[in-house]
This record gives structure tokens, sequence and C-alpha cells, in this order.
């Protein structure tokens, strides 16, 4: 899915396209959590592209993922498949964030890979929040469960949440709804207060040291490994 007009409304110092990254946590194939996901972004590429705006989208997939998350929660290290998924979306401009449902809480995949990004990640960046579920029950999901854990990121979730569930799918309310939640991305993101928030007031008070936010202080390059300390660190001088 993607758009070419100029980038009119944005950052005149770039022509690049505007970047949009699904995050989806679904695992069904086919999944309705994708699909949400899908037709979220499509309709916000179709309005950036009615004002002149050019965008790109591209999905991360969590369910292939899965291990690698695992294996970087428990050792704090993101391995090479799991650390792209996180480049690139630390390289968005804007996210839609769509995850299943179950047992009333929101998938416990999608919390996992949250859980091993820098906190610093997502400051200020545009994100749609959607949820899919078995019963209409449980609606209330995304704004009780996803929109606190995004702005605990400091993320700028667009005002309309989505939800669905089977019985939403042949209904135009969920149409109207993802139409309005795409157009409230499609302003913020024209508007620029994003990136002049993260531009002008982003500090890195939680920034975990070589951690993976676009704007880290500090990596492990930076680290001299050459002196007697760190070599004493890693088992010995000689």
């Amino acid at each position: 899915m993607t758009n070419s007009p100029s980038r009119s409304g944005t950052d005149p110092a770039t022509d690049a396209p505007m970047r949009l990254v699904v995050i989806s946590a679904g695992v069904s194939d086919p999944s309705s959590t994708r699909l949400l996901a899908d037709r979220t972004a499509q309709k916000t590429l179709d309005l950036l592209g009615e004002s002149g705006t050019a965008a790109s989208v591209g999905v991360i997939e969590l369910g292939p993922l899965a291990v690698d998350i695992a294996r970087a929660i428990v050792s704090g290290f993101p391995g090479e498949r799991l650390q792209e998924a996180i480049a690139r979306l630390a390289a968005a401009d804007a996210v839609i964030a769509s995850t299943p449902v179950y047992k009333a809480g929101i998938s416990g995949l999608f919390k996992s890979f949250v859980d091993v990004l820098d906190n610093d990640l997502l400051i200020a960046k545009p994100v749609i929040l959607a949820a899919t579920a078995g019963t209409a029950r449980h609606a209330m999901v995304v704004d009780e469960q996803l929109r606190p854990l995004f702005a605990f990121l400091r993320a700028l979730p667009v005002p309309t949440s989505l939800f669905a569930a089977p019985e939403d799918w042949g209904s135009p309310a969920l149409g109207d709804r993802i139409e309005r939640a795409a157009t409230e991305m499609v302003l913020t993101l024209r508007s620029g207060v994003g990136r002049s928030i993260a531009d002008s007031a982003w500090t890195g008070y939680q920034h975990q040291f070589s951690g993976n936010a676009t704007r880290s202080e500090r990596s492990a390059s930076d680290v001299d490994f050459s002196t007697d300390l760190m070599r004493l660190a890693a088992g010995g001088l000689g």
C-alpha cells in the first residue's frame, strides 16, 4: 500500500514519504486483528493521498517474532530479526497498533513486544489503537489497557480508538470509526506536532543505556572496552 504524491504540509527539509507502521499481534490466518489494521492503514493512506501527502506503510507481524521476543525478554538483548523490526518502528512517522483480546486483556505477545522497546522509542509518535475480540463485552479493553500503555511510552494516541467484534464487520459504523480515526491521524501528521514535540522537548530521563530509541544519547559503541577496568570485568587483564 503506497501513495506517491508530494509530501506537502510536512517538514520542507525532506521529500521522503510519511512512513506508517502497523503492529499486528494477530496469530490466526486469516487474522481479524490484521484485517482491522489493514483497513485502517489503507484509509489513512487514502486520506493522506487526497491531501497531497506521500505515504507508505509497512507491517510488523508479531506472531513470527514470538520466540525472538521471548529470548529478548530473558536475555535483555533483541536478536537480529527483532532488532530490525524495532528499527522500522523507530523510523516510523506514525503507528497503527492492533491486538486481539484474550481473557479480558490485550495479547500477551503484544505486551511482551512493548516490554522490549526502549521507553523513549515512541515519544510523540501518533498512534491509532485497535483491538478485536469475540464479543462486544471487551470493547473497553482498548481504552482501559492500550491507551495507558501508550501514555506511559509518551506516544500520541488519536482520540478515536477502534474495536471490532464479529458482528461489527458488516456494520457501516465500523467504517465510520475507521475513517474518523484515520482523519485524526492525518491531521496530526500534517500538523507536524509530533515531530516538533520530539525535537523540542525530548529528554532522555527514562533512556536505557544502549537502548533502541532513535534519539539515544549513548550506545555500546561509546564504551571503551580496552581499559583495565573493562578488561577485568570481562575476565582478566591478560
